[in-house]
């Protein structure tokens, strides 16, 4: 059996964010890009699955729609163990768009289990995973929060309302991870980051998609209000700012 795991490539979480070109535009000078932490998480589990003997998973594959700029983080992940890597060429710029080109990719391969991170930690759409498994026209599971293998069926956990749900699933199937598919993100080893530079990482051309979305332009938060220090020896100041301008009391 094989995994193939669908990573982002995205912001480090500690990035000062800025726009330009009157916020039409991320400004990248500088940035630190990585995997998407759910993705990461994604990947991590993939590979404890396939270095269990028992499991039956032969091989894992990270598959990415990123222009040329984003094959350092592709490298990182096959530096994390994933055996192999497919870059999409193209502007990963709409989620039907990524999501319509990871499927023409799958359905060139056999996988068993497709995972996706729930989101990713720059726009947080949560489409590409429900999106993907419409494409390919196989099952979907969001929430999921464990993967096993048990007879050769995918065991997968999920978190709903007031408890969990346990499914038994044949591949292939889509699941839509979160927190929680694996305690901590895998630390590539000197070793792997060497290996990694040898792996095979193939690039494919888009197939013809239209793009059914478009960025206006980014809004940025309003700015926090400087903090106010109240002498404790004066609480009726404190209760007066709750209650006038705080409005929580």
């Amino acid at each position: 059996m094989k995994i193939l795991v669908c990573i982002s490539n995205v912001p480090d979480t500690t990035t000062k964010v800025k726009f330009v070109d009157d916020l039409k535009r991320l400004d990248t000078n500088g940035i630190q890009w990585v995997i998407n932490p759910w993705d990461e998480l994604s990947l991590t589990r993939a590979l404890e699955l396939r270095d269990d003997p028992a499991s039956g998973i032969t091989s894992v594959t990270v598959a990415h729609v990123g222009l040329i700029s984003s094959e350092p983080t592709i490298r990182k992940a096959l530096a994390l163990g994933a055996d192999d890597a497919i870059r999409v060429n193209a502007d990963p710029a709409d989620a039907f768009y990524v999501a319509n080109q990871l499927s023409e990719i799958i359905k060139a391969t056999t996988f068993d289990l497709i995972l996706c991170g729930i989101e990713s930690s720059d726009y947080n759409g949560s489409t590409v995973g429900g999106m993907l498994a419409e494409f390919l026209e196989i099952p979907s599971i969001s929430s999921v929060s464990s993967v096993y293998i048990e007879n050769g069926k995918f065991l997968i956990h999920r978190e709903i309302d007031g408890g969990k749900e346990i499914l038994s699933v044949d591949g292939p199937v889509v699941a839509i991870v979160q927190k929680g598919i694996a305690k901590e993100p895998r630390i590539a080893a000197m070793r792997g980051i060497m290996l990694a530079r040898t792996k095979p990482m193939k690039v494919v051309e888009p197939v013809p998609c239209d793009r059914l979305t478009n960025l206006v332009s980014f809004e940025l938060p309003t700015p926090r209000t400087a903090c106010q220090f109240i002498d404790p020896d004066h609480p009726g100041q404190l209760i007066a700012l709750l209650q006038n301008e705080a409005k929580v009391i």
